[in-house]
């Protein structure tokens, strides 16, 4: 439920920066915050090299291993299996 509310969100938001032309990435239903974050800071996009480390960190304190956003990002377009 909580990955639909992720996917729902990341939709709106960036949907309004796509039509404002803020962004040229279209929002993709299936895309969670952390994957779009993620593919913008493998482009080098400095707002993604800004909220990356923060959405990394909360993610960090929940256990996981650092890198979250890369991760989602193999998952969702690559094709690969999450990494622990």
């Amino acid at each position: 439920m909580l990955v639909s509310v992720d996917q729902f969100a990341q939709v709106v938001v960036v949907g309004v920066a796509y039509l404002l032309h803020l962004t040229d990435a279209c929002p993709s239903a299936d895309e969670t915050i952390s994957s779009y974050v993620g593919r913008g800071e493998m482009r080098g996009s400095r707002w993604a090299l800004i909220i990356a480390p923060i959405i990394d960190r909360l993610f960090m304190l929940l256990g996981e291993e650092p890198g979250h956003c890369r991760r989602n990002v193999e998952t969702a377009f690559l094709g690969k299996a999450p990494t622990p």
